[in-house]
């Protein structure tokens, strides 16, 4: 997903190896990006080529003529069977498939609306009708969508529209009468309930549709930094010479503060399960519903009614709106080029958009920093020891005045000293260049240079469109450096950042009954994104903030009150509530590239021989971790007890027990009575259990959940509450009954904390 498919990497693999050992130390010993881009390219070869786009042309990311009818059909076998939600995934397949201004893409539409408006998505429906009739709605069929939209604005309470509508179908039928008699008396039927409808409405206060935004979305940071752009101010930015940057806190912080509220830089879906078609699949049109099906490509939202791209069908967005930014930003280069980007994965998709918003900043800037990774080798691989030619790097090449040269105190901030979310912070973060392996760059460099040669086939010209000024586009073409080759260096510079710096970007999915006031859920990633104040934030296995998405927009908050100077910490991934200090260690370093030295894991290396937390007993007396085999003794020198494992863990089976019942009372509604069993069972389990245990985690998010749907009440009308803290957070916020969640002797013990998704 991340990387290229699995095809082209053994392909890759395969020809690194046939590679002559003098050629494979030069490539290995680069000492710049450019040297590793010239070096790799200049070994790709037209069979090379030819293979990756045998492998692009199974993703059938082509509008193909057929395959509306198909989609159409299949989702009308859905809307039959009354699986509405069904149906309105491949209508829009279909929608998807179709040529602009066709009956297919009309019928697709109509079709949707119809699903939609049994869906209650009425706002939605009228959309996908006006959209039917822009795209030439056959005139014959006319009537029921034109009944259509007169009943959803009627339930809407709009009657004045409604009213007018109607009006406008009786004049259709009495200029043309194209119905069969017992079709029109239907018709008539159904106008007449209609006007006692709209005249019913007519005496209420009509309503303008309202968007309904959630709590969490509104809030914003309450006082905003003027050193770094979209944080909170009691945050600064430090630098070290051995950790690099990072932030701390400036005053006390309370659990729960907003810190950091970041849109993406930039940001690019993950398909999800989209396998490349072969011959010997049943059919080629792929009816599963993907996330490409489900969010926009441009600011992520979940959408039943996307809009497609005019001119491919893989690309779908939640409005027009969205569509003509995307084309205007990016999308216009990367129409033509769908299928090699989903086989070359979502890093090298990345590396491109990056370098195409690029060309939206100021001229001088954005050629400084591309010229400056082909001449500076220092720059080239800034994890270098010379860390003094860091700091006093040019980004922006705004500090070279009356022939003196300005320091910039820390990378990535501007000649003021700010830290904005922009092209140049992006740019500044490292690709540690020297901690990946010789094969890794290969593939890298040898992707990003196939992808500069089609971008040159697909037109050149094209690809430099949108440069602000020509002052840009005459220091784009550098005498030695070709413009390609320049874009080439800096695409593989960001694939290579994105291993360490790249954010899963996640959101909840819901696994349970929308029938019941509380559901289960999972977190699953929906996309990849770099954001360059977040990338701030270095790793500590126990956090003191949590991070949480809506769209492209990363929140970051205080999870347990953090002291004046202590540094702002995020997790990565491994947490010590969920993993033992040498997995954690292990995984950080191999992706990351450090050894972790985090409170946690100095304590976990003084006691090696003990299990993990998260599955230790308490003593009963004393509260002390208890230590043994078969039986266990309490580990304090003051205390004598001991017991025997197989009584804990009866113990613990009769606990899980009681827990399961308190979540089947919370599925029911029954929150009293699942809220006093929950609070036995974390009686119980605080007599045996360390603090640490995930059972005393999952109780204390079970209570979070039963007393959040107090906190908004019990009506089926109520939106679920879900299980991770990251979604209950929004509930939270502002109801006094959940003020117990927040507290940070609570909050640190729930198994939210450790089961956040990975970073990436």
């Amino acid at each position: 997903m991340d990387l290229p498919v699995d095809e082209w990497k053994s392909y890759i693999l395969q020809k690194w190896s046939l590679l002559p050992k003098s050629i494979q130390v030069t490539i290995s010993t680069a000492e710049t990006l450019s040297d590793l881009f010239l070096h790799s390219s200049s070994l790709l070869q037209p069979e090379d080529e030819m293979f990756l786009k045998r492998l692009s042309r199974g993703y059938l990311v082509g509008k193909d003529p057929n395959a509306p009818l198909f989609y159409r059909e299949e989702g009308n076998k859905k809307f039959q069977k009354k699986d509405y939600m069904g149906a309105t995934v491949l209508y829009s397949k279909g929608v998807s498939h179709s040529r602009p201004n066709s009956e297919d893409i009309s019928l697709c539409y109509a079709n949707r609306s119809a699903a939609l408006f049994h869906l209650g998505q009425y706002e939605t429906c009228l959309k996908d009708i006006v959209r039917a009739q822009t795209h030439g709605y056959p005139e014959g069929l006319q009537p029921k969508l034109l009944l259509r939209k007169a009943e959803c604005l009627v339930t809407l309470g709009r009657p004045h529209e409604a009213s007018q509508t109607i009006s406008d179908l009786e004049s259709n039928f009495a200029a043309k009468p194209t119905l069969a008699a017992s079709q029109f008396q239907i018709l008539q039927r159904t106008l007449c309930r209609l006007k006692v409808k709209v005249q019913e409405k007519g005496n209420l206060t009509e309503t303008s549709p309202a968007a309904l935004t959630k709590a969490f979305e509104d809030m914003d940071l309450r006082e905003e930094n003027e050193q770094i752009s979209n944080t909170s101010s009691s945050v600064s930015l430090c630098m070290d010479p051995l950790k690099g940057r990072y932030l701390v806190a400036t005053k006390d912080i309370l659990p729960g503060e907003l810190l950091v509220k970041e849109d993406a830089f930039v940001s690019v879906l993950n398909p999800g399960e989209m396998p490349p078609w072969h011959h010997g699949l049943e059919s080629k049109w792929d009816t599963r519903a993907t996330n490409a099906d489900l969010y926009c490509h441009r600011c992520l939202k979940h959408t039943l009614a996307p809009v497609p791209c005019d001119g491919c069908s893989y690309a779908k967005y939640c409005s027009q709106e969205c569509l003509q930014q995307a084309w205007d930003l990016y999308h216009s280069i990367e129409c033509s080029l769908g299928g090699l980007l989903l086989t070359l994965g979502v890093f090298c998709h990345i590396a491109l958009r990056s370098t195409l918003l690029a060309r939206f900043e100021e001229a001088g800037k954005v050629i400084n920093k591309l010229c400056g990774e082909i001449t500076n080798r220092d720059i080239c691989l800034p994890e270098s020891k010379n860390l003094a030619q860091i700091l006093s790097y040019d980004l922006g090449g705004e500090s070279k005045k009356k022939g003196k040269t300005v320091e910039t105190p820390i990378p990535g901030c501007d000649i003021n000293g700010k830290y904005e979310n922009n092209y140049n912070a992006v740019f500044s973060l490292l690709p540690h260049t020297g901690n990946h392996s010789p094969v890794h760059k290969f593939l890298c460099a040898l992707s990003v240079s196939a992808l500069c040669r089609q971008l040159e086939a697909a037109s050149l010209q094209a690809f430099t469109t949108g440069l602000k000024s020509s002052k840009l586009k005459a220091a784009a073409a550098p005498m030695l450096y070709p413009e390609l080759n320049i874009w080439g260096v800096a695409m593989l510079r960001h694939m290579l950042q994105l291993q360490c710096n790249a954010q899963a970007i996640t959101t909840i999915q819901q696994t349970g009954s929308e029938e019941h006031l509380i559901t289960d859920s999972r977190q699953v990633r929906l996309a990849t994104g770099l954001f360059p104040v977040v990338s701030l934030l270095n790793h500590s296995c126990s956090p003191n903030t949590s991070v949480s998405f809506i769209s492209t927009v990363a929140t970051v908050r205080a999870s347990q009150q953090i002291r004046k100077g202590q540094e702002i910490l995020h997790c990565y991934g491994p947490h010590e509530s969920r993993m033992g200090v040498a997995e954690r260690r292990q995984k950080l370093r191999s992706q990351y590239f450090f050894d972790c030295n985090c409170p946690p894991c100095e304590r976990e290396k003084q006691r090696p021989l003990q299990g993990p937390r998260w599955e230790a007993f308490c003593c009963h007396c004393c509260g002390a971790l208890l230590q043994g085999g078969d039986v266990l003794s309490c580990g304090s020198t003051s205390c004598t007890e001991s017991v025997s494992r197989d009584h804990l863990v009866s113990q613990l089976q009769d606990l899980q027990q009681q827990v399961g019942m308190a979540r089947k009372l919370l599925r029911n509604g029954e929150l009293e009575r699942a809220i006093q069993l929950l609070l036995g069972c974390q009686h119980d389990a605080e007599s045996f259990l360390l603090a640490e245990h995930s059972v005393v985690g999952e109780i204390e998010d079970d209570l979070a959940q039963a007393y959040a749907a107090l906190g908004k009440g019990t009506g089926r009308s109520q939106p679920p509450i879900y299980r991770r803290v990251s979604e209950w957070w929004r509930f939270a916020t502002g109801h006094p009954v959940l003020r117990w969640a927040m507290n940070s002797s609570n909050w640190p013990k729930s198994s939210s904390m450790g089961l956040q998704y990975p970073k990436l």
